[in-house]
Order: structure tokens, then sequence, then C-alpha cells
């Protein structure tokens, strides 16, 4: 396979992205625009507009941003000057018609933070929503982040909060649920539902801080008979924790599992090179990088599409990366041979590169999913800066703002050139955690209802053996939490470094 390196745009903007078949040397030609005498140039808003020219997917049918805006640089000024913000311009000229994802960035140094794993938080991964039992409002906490704040204070899953910040949540309050992600202390109610009976068993006051959250939630390893079955809740697609990833395949591997149950309710998504990576270690019986076997395929706007090497092999290494996203060498990696079948737990918060792992995979192996329709984000996106620092000195960044945006630049393809799950993937056993709510089970429960029904498949049932919890019914209560944007993102490494060749 070819060098695989990145395009930039000259001088004005630098986009982290990778593969493309041009030396790092080469660059697109860019107009020169000159300055109009007369009219106020919009830095700014002139790199939002250029950034979107230049990558956004649906570029070549919106007017607004036509190559020919830039032939009457007089009225193309006025243009950007119409627009107070560089976020009002933003939201103006994508089209929302068919991009529920790309997203304006105030501060591109936080959200790469956010991207590598590391934000301000307690560390608390909400239920599926809230829900209604009596005359409270109650929400599960699906699971606590390890070593975080809230797991310091004893808080796990199955706990249920009713109180926020000394209140009782009910349908006229509960929206102080979104406390926990606006204010840096909080104080909480948690208790437990035994034989259908909710009981208060503590309060914490927690502070949040910033901290590095590992996605490599939870693996065991199942004996059931004379299948050795993996379970591993993998939380997010995070590039700094390769090398722990890489670890937990290497205790599978060691094991000699002959199944594997992936559990992605949680997981929104994350970078491109992270799903190859797991897609890798799943089904290891792949060529490595050859184009024989092909994980993932990655199509561009109709301006980008001369640019070759945007096809994702398998691999035979791990490639490690440092929080910035720069390269830092690889390690040998650990490979499962012989499965199958993959069996995949959903939610409607599975989205982006954990659907790039069912759709990449299908070619090859059947993939079972168990759970909820996922989200159908078939779409991916990258983060573009204006003038950045190099990241041996950060003080070489030629503009002073701190603006950047998130647009989606590509939709992703299998080997079978199969992209069609825009509307989710149904599963073939639906299942809803809110059905449980009152009676959440622990990661590697065998009765726990999700990997229960996977360990029936795999045990030769047709079907799952479960049954809704009947101890008094829940009314769930829309849903009032905000989730910020990139918890369900499919995006590529900011520092343009998928993989070395």
């Amino acid at each position: 396979m070819k060098k695989m390196s990145w395009w930039h745009l000259a001088t004005l903007l630098f986009v982290f992205l990778n593969f493309t078949a041009c030396s790092q040397d080469e660059e697109p030609e860019v107009p020169v625009v000159e300055e109009p005498g007369e009219i106020e140039f919009n830095e700014v808003n002139d790199f939002v507009w250029r950034g979107l020219n230049h990558w956004y997917f649906w570029q070549n049918s919106l007017p607004a941003l036509a190559d020919s805006k830039l032939n009457d640089l007089n009225a193309y000024h006025t243009f950007l000057n119409n627009y107070s913000t560089p976020e009002q311009l933003f939201n103006a000229l994508v089209d929302r018609g068919v991009d529920d994802f790309s997203w304006y960035i105030p501060d591109v140094a936080e959200q790469l933070k956010q991207f590598a794993g590391t934000n301000k938080s307690y560390g608390i991964r909400l239920g599926s929503g809230l829900f209604q039992d009596g005359a409270g409002v109650y929400i599960h906490i699906a699971y606590t982040v390890p070593n975080s704040p809230a797991a310091q204070q004893g808080l796990e899953r199955g706990d249920v909060i009713y109180k926020v910040d000394g209140e009782v949540m009910n349908t006229e309050n509960y929206q102080i649920i979104n406390n926990l992600f606006s204010k840096d202390n909080i104080t909480l109610g948690v208790g437990r539902y035994a034989n259908g009976v909710f009981t208060p068993t503590k309060e914490v006051n927690i502070t949040r801080i910033e901290y590095s959250a590992t996605p490599n939630q939870y693996h065991t390893v199942l004996n059931r008979g004379n299948k050795k079955i993996g379970y591993f809740v993998y939380t997010g697609f995070k590039y700094p924790y390769h090398q722990q990833l890489n670890d937990v395949f290497t205790e599978f591997k060691a094991q000699g599992i002959n199944e594997l149950v992936l559990d992605l309710r949680y997981n929104g998504g994350g970078t491109v090179i992270t799903s190859a990576l797991l897609a890798s270690m799943i089904d290891g019986s792949r060529p490595a990088e050859s184009s024989s076997s092909i994980f993932a395929d990655l199509r561009y706007n109709t301006k980008r599409n001369d640019a070759e090497g945007s096809v994702y092999p398998f691999f035979n290494v791990v490639y490690l990366y440092n929080e910035t996203g720069n390269y830092t060498g690889t390690t040998p990696m650990s490979r499962l041979t012989g499965l199958t079948k993959l069996y995949v737990l959903t939610s409607p918060s599975t989205a982006s590169a954990s659907e790039m792992i069912i759709n990449g995979l299908r070619p090859y192996m059947e993939v079972i999913t168990i759970g909820g329709t996922t989200v159908g984000k078939n779409e991916g996106s990258i983060t573009v800066v204006d003038s950045p620092p190099s990241y041996s000195d950060p003080s070489s960044r030629k503009t002073t703002h701190t603006v950047g945006m998130q647009p989606i630049v590509f939709q992703i393809f299998n080997a079978d050139g199969d992209a069609d799950y825009g509307d989710g993937f149904v599963p073939l056993i639906a299942l809803d955690e809110m059905d449980y709510a009152k009676n959440i089970k622990a990661f590697g429960d065998p009765t726990e209802p999700f990997l229960a029904a996977a360990l029936n498949l795999i045990e030769g049932g047709t079907s799952a053996k479960t049954q809704k919890f009947d101890e008094g019914s829940v009314r769930r209560i829309g849903n009032p939490i905000k989730q910020p944007w990139w918890e369900q993102e499919m995006y590529l490494l900011p520092s343009g470094q998928d993989f070395k060749r």
C-alpha cells in the first residue's frame, strides 16, 4: 500500500486529516484572495467559509458554499459580514436537512482534550433515561468511570439517583439532573431497588475534576460448557488507550476464548483508526494491510474524491499515540482467530465508530446485534482549525482566535460497498434497558438481560430467555438530558497520523 499522509490548505486552513496519496510537501492549489479595499475583512468568518468549502461532504449541493463565491471578492466579504459571529455563519452554511452531526468548536484545545478522553467530569454515565415510579422520578447509573470522583465516592452501576442538590426529583423539576453537566460540585441522593421497592441509601457530595477516562470499562471470560466467552464493555474509541485495548485481547487470547460478546450499549464512537484496530483484534484471520481485506473505505466530497489512501485495512500491529494524537510507535497486536460470529450489545446510544465495527466486519463474519436500534451515523468528521501551532511549538500559532469546526467530511463503506445503515442497525433480539430499570445487574452477571440473551444464542437458543421486570411498571420521561455533541462521533486523529508506512 502507498505511503499515507494528509492534505492541508496553504497558510489559511490546516486540517487534521489523514490518508491521502500526496506527499506532505504537496498542497492543493488554493485561490489567493487579496483583501478588498473598501470592505472589512472578517478573518474568522473567512476561515469558516473556506474550511467548509474545502471539506464539507455536501459542499457541491450548497449554493452558499459554491467556488463561484470567490469570483467577486467584495460581494464575498459582504456576505461574510452579514453574520455577526462565526458560529452563526457556520450554522447557516451546514445543511441541517441531511446533517445532524457537524458542529462548531469555540475552543479547539478543549475539544481535542475531550476527544482524547480527558475532560472535566464526575465520571457518571447515566442510564437510558429518566423514569417515573409513583410520584418520584429516577434515573439509574449505567456505570462510573474507574478512578473518577463518582467511583471514589462508591457510586456504581445499578445505583439510582432520586435527589439532586437537595431536591427530590419529580415530574415538575426533573431537569435538575442536568446539573451533572453544568456544575462543578453536586450533591446526589442515591438508592437501590429491591423486589420492586426503592430505598434511599446515601447522599454524596462530589466535585468534578479533569481526568483521563479509560474506555475499557470491564472485561471477563465466562466459561459455559465447552465455550469460553469473552465479554468486553467498551465505552469509546479513544486513541490514547490502544495499548490497554490490546492488553484486553492479549488476555482473551491467552485464555483461549472461542466466542466474543462486545458490549457497545454506551459507546457513541470515536476515532476511525481505533475502530480499525479493534476490528483487526476481533478478526485475526484477515491478511494484514492487504487490498484483499478492506475494513473501511472513506469517501469524501466531489472536490476531495481525487484523494487516494482513504481505505483502512486490517492490521497486525497496534499504532500508539499520545494525548495530542501524535504517533509514538507500534506494538505487536493480539489478534483472535477462529471466531465466526460476533455478538454486539447495542442501544439507541450506539453510534458512529461502534456502527463501523458492525458494518465493517459483516463481510467477513456473522455480526449479531442484541438490544436497541443504533443511531445510524454512517458519516465521519475531521477537526478543522485555522493556522494551528506545531505540536513542538505551541507559540507558533499564526492567528489568535481559538475557533474550530467539526464538519462531516466523509461517508464510510465496508468491503462490499455497503453504507446503507442511515436508519441504524435493527437488532436480531430487541431489548430495552428501561424494561429493567428497577433491576439493573452488574456487568458480567450472566443473568443481566442483554448478556443473558447473547449467552442463550451462543448455547444454541433461538431467542432471548429474559423477562421484563414485572413488579410494577415504570414510565419513561422524555429525554431532557443534554449530552455534548461528541458523545456520538466518528472522526480522524487530530495529528493526521493514523498510521505510518
